[in-house]
């Protein structure tokens, strides 16, 4: 007999699986578009069109665009915790925040929405203020990066002089502004040049003197 510790939990019945199976289609269309089209210009419409099924049929999962999009954040927010989770920890505190800055950078590149930072008065985050899967992303994903601030300024990495909510805010507003795009659009330089300045720039600015 299964004990608590070793019970499986209970399978999904075929329509469940079907009915997961669709919302994830859904959510991975809505981020395709979401990366392509920014938020203001895809439609509910141009979804429903990517995964072959009927708007009526997209709004039995989302109330909406709004929804729709926020769920789509949710899901980029948890692949940034995937990221995060799969670092070795024996790396350096310092380390880590380079490689998520990195990550952050590259998903600025390929999307026209930010991950962390949407317009404070914008649809998309209203909906994101009540999205539960983001917030508690987020919530989780800030607990870990202040905890890797104060052991970077504890090792003597970064300045010990700035509160850790500072230099996270320094590291997040990198990830939104247009530095990153503006050098790209130029030709001039390559991928990974514009990023490896970003992070550079970024990170000189906190480190220890």
């Amino acid at each position: 007999m299964s004990t608590p510790e070793t019970a499986q939990p209970p399978r999904l019945s075929f329509k469940a699986q079907m009915h997961r199976a669709r919302e994830d289609a859904i959510v991975e269309a809505a981020s395709r578009l979401l990366c392509e089209k920014g938020f203001e210009t895809m439609t509910v419409d141009e979804v429903a069109a990517a995964v072959g099924i009927a708007k009526a049929s997209l709004y039995k999962h989302f109330a909406g665009k709004d929804d729709l999009c926020a769920a789509a954040m949710a899901h980029g927010m948890q692949q940034l915790q995937a990221f995060v989770h799969g670092l070795a920890p024996e790396l350096p505190a310092l380390a880590r925040l380079q490689a998520l800055l990195h990550w952050q950078l590259q998903w600025q590149l390929g999307h026209e929405v930010a991950l962390w930072l949407a317009p404070r008065h914008s649809a998309l985050a209203q909906a994101l203020r009540s999205c539960d899967a983001y917030q508690q992303a987020q919530q989780s994903l800030r607990a870990t990066l202040v905890e890797w601030i104060e052991a970077a300024q504890a090792a003597g990495q970064l300045r010990a002089d700035l509160p850790a909510d500072v230099a996270l805010c320094a590291l997040l507003a990198r990830t939104a502004e247009p530095m990153v795009a503006l050098l790209r659009e130029c030709g001039a330089y390559d991928k990974e040049q514009v990023i490896g300045w970003a992070v550079q720039t970024c990170l000189d600015g906190l480190r220890s003197r």
